[in-house]
């Protein structure tokens, strides 16, 4: 008997297209728009972060279940966990910063003034011919 056609694939699928949309208007955004979306994203109870490490979490239980039945190599077990595990801890450290990008994300826009000269600073690197 064959396995059933997969409507979660193509779901996978459309989840990173979206995420590739999101990536783009990130980049694109202003400063409170761009801290509201990784405010949102970094959220560990509803935002992508969270939702994609309990999916790591839940791919480590089938990687297990699998490499002990003699399906999968006990390497891709630990990879996966592995993988899930560090997803955890990094959105442990992420989560004292999600309060600065809220702050920002709900700070009232400053009133429009006339933009300083741009100075150089330590970071910028002048040659000269």
């Amino acid at each position: 008997m064959t396995d059933p056609p997969l409507h979660s694939v193509p779901h996978a699928r459309a989840i990173a297209e979206q995420l590739g949309q999101l990536t783009r208007q990130l980049a694109l955004a202003p400063p409170r728009e761009a801290a509201h979306i990784l405010a949102t994203v970094l959220d560990r109870d509803v935002g992508v972060l969270g939702h994609f490490t309990q999916l790591m979490a839940t791919g480590s239980q089938f990687a297990k279940r699998t490499s002990e039945q003699g399906i999968l190599p006990p390497e891709v077990w630990l990879a996966v966990g592995r993988a899930a595990n560090e997803l955890h801890d990094i959105g442990l450290d992420l989560d004292e910063h999600t309060e600065a990008l809220d702050a920002l994300a709900s700070a009232v826009a400053p009133a429009p003034t006339t933009a300083p000269k741009p100075v150089p600073t330590a970071m910028v690197v002048r040659r000269r011919r």
